[in-house]
C-alpha cells in the first residue's frame, strides 16, 4: 500500500478564471471535471504521475479570506529568467506581496484572487522538479510533521532540521514537499490543501486507517457524501483521501 501526493487544491471565487492564470503561469493545460471544477495539469500528462503535482480549482460560497498555510514556490533557471517570470506573472494579473520577507532574493507574489506564492532565485536543487520547485505547508514543528508526513506518503524524506523538513517523491522526480517552520496563529481553515491518493485506490479505507493510526483525524467541512475522505493531520490541516470517482 502507498499514498502519493498528487494535486495541490485552491477553494477559489472563480475556479475557471484562477485555473486559466495558473495554467499561464505553469504553462500546462486546463480541463474540468464538472461545473465548479477546473483541473490544471501539464499538456498529456497521464494522471497520476509523480513527475509533477497538478493543481485542482474548486470555487466555493465563501470568499472569507485567511492567511493560508499552504503555499507554492515557482522554480527558475537564471536571474535573468526570474526577472523574465516575474514580468510575465505581473502582465497575467499577479502583483508583488509584502508578508514580512525583509530583503530576500526570491519574489512573493500573489494571483489574482490573492493566494500568495513564491518566484525562486535560481537553484541548483531545482533544476528537474518542473516549474513548481516546492509545495510549501508553513507549521509550528517540522520534525513532527516530518514524522507524520514521511510515514504517511511513499515520499523519502531529504532534510530534517528544527525549522525544515523535505520531501520528494521516492522515484526521485517532480516538485519537493516542505514543511517550514512559521509562528503565529493558525487560521480555522485553509483555503489551499493537499490531496493523496492511494496505489491501488481500492485501498482507500485502509489507508484511511493507516493515517489515523499515524495521528490523523476525520473533519468534516460540509463535504457530505463524497467519494474521497477529508483528515486533519497533527497540526489540523486539512488533506483529503483521494477514491474513486
Amino acid at each position: 500500500m502507498g499514498l502519493q501526493l498528487v494535486q495541490v487544491n485552491f477553494k477559489a471565487r472563480d475556479d475557471a478564471a484562477l485555473g486559466r492564470f495558473w495554467a499561464d503561469v505553469l504553462g500546462w493545460g486546463v480541463s474540468s471535471e464538472g461545473p465548479g471544477v477546473t483541473n490544471v495539469e501539464p499538456v498529456g500528462f497521464d494522471w497520476p504521475d509523480p513527475t509533477a503535482v497538478c493543481v485542482d480549482f474548486v470555487t466555493v460560497p465563501d470568499p472569507e479570506t485567511v492567511k493560508d498555510r499552504v503555499h507554492l514556490d515557482l522554480a527558475s533557471t537564471s536571474e535573468a529568467h526570474q526577472a523574465e517570470l516575474v514580468a510575465r506573472l505581473e502582465a497575467l494579473g499577479a502583483t508583488r506581496a509584502d508578508v514580512g520577507q525583509g530583503d530576500v532574493p526570491w519574489t512573493v507574489m500573489a494571483d489574482p484572487e490573492g493566494n500568495v506564492f513564491c518566484v525562486l532565485e535560481p537553484r541548483e536543487i531545482y533544476r528537474d522538479t518542473g516549474p513548481i520547485a516546492v509545495v510549501v505547508v508553513d507549521c509550528a514543528d517540522p520534525r513532527a510533521m516530518a514524522r507524520f508526513w514521511d510515514e504517511a506518503l511513499d515520499w523519502t524524506l531529504h532534510e530534517l532540521t528544527d525549522d525544515h523538513a523535505v520531501l520528494r517523491s521516492s522515484e526521485g522526480v517532480g516538485p519537493y514537499l516542505e514543511f517550514l517552520r512559521k509562528s503565529g496563529e493558525r487560521a480555522w481553515w485553509n483555503r489551499i490543501h493537499l490531496d493523496v491518493l492511494p496505489s491501488p485506490v481500492e485501498d482507500k479505507e485502509a489507508e484511511v486507517a493507516r493515517l489515523k493510526s499515524l495521528g490523523a483525524t476525520d473533519l468534516d467541512v460540509g463535504q457530505g457524501d463524497v467519494p474521497w475522505t477529508v483528515l486533519a493531520d497533527p497540526e489540523g490541516n486539512e488533506f483529503c483521501v483521494l477514491g474513486r470517482g
